[in-house]
């Protein structure tokens, strides 16, 4: 096969899917990984119909320990080789984080931390000796702003900690294989439309931001693609978080923090306002 191939975990919906369309659209063969292979088989088809590459199939759970070496051996099984990693799989881990049980909590870290770790580790070293490979680690704004109490309410105590350390780990490696044409971004989009928010149960405050806060998969999938192929690190989408970020590195934490409260209270005085309008219609 002359086509490189990407491996997209968290596929089957949202940015892992959009991302998929994106190397797809720029003639990257992929193999698709996520727990729904039903979803997977439409995108696999759809990715075929329009742009014409293949796509290996690969259904398994990354919060499963051992699916990151079941994952690798799937695509070495096939006879491919992984010259595009992007890391995407994930969910939130609602709840206060002493109110919540420990497996639950382990489950998250293997999911967003672990997983990611134990795939680059895998297949790093072969993007190294080949002098060519893309990785893309979906990390999240929430990484470069205040923490806020909505992070714990909607994705958990661990989310924004979970993230930084994606965004270090990105500037590390991307460091370590400069010189090995190895590209390595942390992507770190904010509020996107997503399944993501339906899962975490926070559909009904995202519903109410402003448009301006949000963001499409594909608007992000296109900086992400275009980041890591130009060897840039770190990359934020959308000119408003790109404010955010900006303001958050000369504030005070003291002050970030103050106004990220009251960016909370807002959002839940218009949650609670639209929910009673919802019950009085």
């Amino acid at each position: 096969m002359s086509r490189r191939l990407c491996l997209v975990t968290g596929a089957s919906s949202g940015i892992g899917a959009a991302l998929a369309r994106e190397f797809a659209n720029h003639g990257w063969d992929l193999a698709l990984v996520a727990r729904r292979e039903d979803r997977l088989g439409e995108l696999a088809e759809e990715l075929k119909a329009k742009y014409g590459v293949d796509s290996l199939i690969i259904a398994d759970d990354l919060s499963e320990p051992g699916a990151p070496e079941r994952i690798v051996k799937a695509v070495a099984d096939a006879g491919r080789q992984i010259d595009g990693l992007v890391n995407n799989a994930g969910a939130g881990q609602p709840g206060m984080f002493t109110e919540t049980d420990w497996t639950d909590q382990d489950r998250f870290l293997q999911l967003m931390v672990t997983s990611y770790l134990h795939l680059v580790h895998l297949i790093a070293p072969g993007m190294k000796a080949r002098r060519f490979g893309r990785i893309i680690n979906v990390s999240s704004v929430s990484a470069l702003l205040p923490s806020a109490k909505a992070h714990t309410r909607f994705s958990g105590t661990l989310y924004p900690g979970a993230k930084s350390l994606l965004i270090k780990l990105s500037e590390a490696l991307a460091l370590e294989l400069e010189d090995d044409n190895v590209h390595v971004t942390a992507l770190c989009p904010g509020y996107t439309w997503s399944e993501f928010h339906d899962v975490n149960g926070a559909r009904q405050t995202v519903s109410n931001l402003p448009k301006f806060w949000m963001l499409t998969a594909e608007d992000v999938a296109t900086a992400g693609y275009d980041a890591v192929s130009r060897g840039v690190v770190t990359r934020v989408p959308g000119a408003w978080y790109k404010f955010l970020v900006a303001v958050a590195k000369v504030l005070p934490d003291p002050v970030g923090r103050a106004l990220m409260r009251m960016q909370e209270k807002r959002m839940a005085a218009q949650a609670g306002a639209a929910a009673g309008t919802s019950s009085a219609g």
